[in-house]
C-alpha cells in the first residue's frame, strides 16, 4: 500500500491513501468506476480483493463459459478481453477503514485522460452511490453514465441475484453479454 503523510495545522497527522492504477485498454467498452479501494484491496494492490465483495462473483456468473482465472494479473486480462475496464473516482483520499462514508479530502481522478486510452468507450458504470456522485464529471466523456448497485458487502439490502440482474442488464445494453 502506498502512503504519504500529509500535515495540516487544524488536524492531527492524517494518512493519505493512494488508489490503484486503472485497468483499461484500447478495447474497453464499459468502464466500471468504484469509489476508492477498501483496506483489503489496498493491501493486496488488487481491485475488489475483499472476499465478500460480489464483484468477481457477479462477473463469473455473467460469463460462466469463461472461467475466472485466479492470479490477479490474469483476472485483469480476463476483464479487458470482455471489454470491461476498472478504475475509481478517487485517486487519493484520507480514510480510516473501508467505508465510503469515512472518505475525507478526496482527490478525483483525471477522467479526461481516458478518451485517448479507451477509444471504444461506450459507457461508464458507477459501482455504487459514492461513485455515482461524480456522474456529472464522467458524463463529460460523452458516453452514457449508469448507476449500478454496489457490489460491496456493505450493500446488504441487495441480494446477490438482484445485483447480478442489474449488472447483466447494463452490460447487455452495451453488447458485452
Amino acid at each position: 500500500m502506498t502512503r504519504a503523510v500529509t500535515h495540516s495545522p487544524t488536524r492531527t497527522d492524517a494518512v493519505r491513501l493512494v488508489g490503484l492504477p486503472p485497468v483499461v485498454g484500447a478495447g474497453t467498452v464499459v468502464l466500471v468506476l468504484g469509489s476508492f479501494p477498501g483496506v483489503a484491496s489496498l493491501r493486496a494492490q488488487q481491485y475488489y480483493a475483499h472476499p465478500q465483495n460480489h464483484f468477481w462473483r457477479i462477473l463469473q456468473a455473467l460469463w460462466p463459459q469463461h472461467p475466472l482465472p485466479e492470479p490477479y494479473a490474469e483476472r485483469c486480462d480476463w476483464l479487458l478481453a470482455r471489454g470491461l475496464g476498472l478504475w475509481d473516482v478517487y485517486g487519493a483520499c484520507e480514510r480510516e477503514g473501508s467505508l465510503d462514508a469515512r472518505i475525507r479530502h478526496p482527490e478525483v481522478n483525471d477522467f479526461a485522460s481516458l478518451r485517448a486510452r479507451c477509444p471504444r468507450l461506450a459507457a461508464i458504470a458507477h459501482n455504487g452511490g459514492e461513485s455515482f456522485r461524480h456522474a456529472r464529471a464522467t458524463a463529460q466523456l460523452g458516453v452514457p453514465v449508469l448507476r449500478l448497485p454496489s457490489t460491496s458487502p456493505a450493500n446488504a439490502s441487495w441480494s446477490f441475484e438482484r445485483k447480478r440482474q442489474a449488472w447483466a442488464q447494463a452490460l447487455a445494453e452495451h453488447g458485452l453479454l
